[in-house]
Parts: C-alpha cells; structure tokens; sequence
C-alpha cells in the first residue's frame, strides 16, 4: 500500500475519534493531499474541503491571505502558510487545517529560496499555529509527494497531542 494511502487512514481514524473536519489549503501540490484524503472511504465523515490556490488571487479571494503579506514576503514563505491555513480555517467547517506552499521546480527557484523549498503550517481550534520550512530533492512529482507526505505526518502528530 503506497505510503500516502497509508497516511491518509491514519489520518483519517484519527481525525473521526475525536470528531474533527479537516481542511487544506494547497498550492505547490496542486490538490494532492485532498486526493489522497477522499480516495480513502468514509473520508465525508471527517474530510470538509480543500482549497487549491496556485495563484495569488486565489489565494487573497478564498483564503483572505493579505496583497501586503503576498508583496513583502512571496507566495512561498512561511507567512503566506500561516495566512492560508488561518484562512482555511475561517472559510470552513473544520477544527484542524493544513497549508502547504512551495517551489516544485523544475524552475522557480532562487538562491534563498530554491526548488525544493516548502512551507507547511497548521492550526486549529485546540492547536496553536505552527509552520515549518523543509527542503525536498528529487523531480517535480517526488518534491509534490514528498510535501504531501510531509502535511499528512504533521497534522498526523498534531492531532496526537490534542
């Protein structure tokens, strides 16, 4: 069984024991984690909605992240995850979200932020915000899978400690 498949009935029997809806908000993974989420049976039980917001007005329109945010930080940093994820939050009907932003590559990259960077952050009705910053190698689908893996495990340990 692939290891997102794995993560997300994990995830998911954690979620419905303590009777929290989650939401996402993607952007360099295009949706993945919420595919891996709903390809999970019985995910409607505790699996409200995902935002995909790959562009910045997406991302300013569904989610509330702020133009100044977006201008003095950049669509992939560690303040435009925590915007997001507080705004997955606001924007439905869940008790824990997750956001991911980051640079797949194979273009994109800077020297201070370079293919491969992704920022995750996490909050919730009972859990303080948090983010992290992780570097992935690989191609542009192994980065994606990566960081997708990478959502399911943090909101995985977050929901152990709640």
């Amino acid at each position: 069984m692939a290891e997102l498949t794995i993560l997300s009935i994990e995830l998911g029997t954690a979620l419905k024991a303590r009777g929290f809806m989650l939401a996402l908000a993607e952007s360099c993974t295009g949706g993945l984690v919420a595919q891996a989420v709903t390809s999970v049976a019985g995910s409607s039980a505790w699996f409200d909605r995902g935002f995909v917001t790959y562009s910045n007005a997406a991302k300013i329109e569904m989610l509330g992240v702020s133009p100044q945010t977006l201008e003095n930080f950049g669509a992939v940093s560690e303040e435009t995850a925590r915007e997001m994820t507080l705004g997955a939050l606001k924007h439905s009907h869940a008790q824990i979200a997750g956001s991911i932003t980051g640079i797949a590559g194979p273009d994109g990259g800077t020297k201070d932020k370079p293919v491969g960077t992704v920022y995750f952050a996490w909050a919730g009705t009972n859990l303080p915000l948090s983010a992290i910053t992780k570097k992935f190698e690989g191609n542009r689908e192994e980065i994606r899978q990566q960081a997708a893996i990478a959502m399911m495990a943090g909101l995985i340990d977050r929901l152990d400690i709640t």
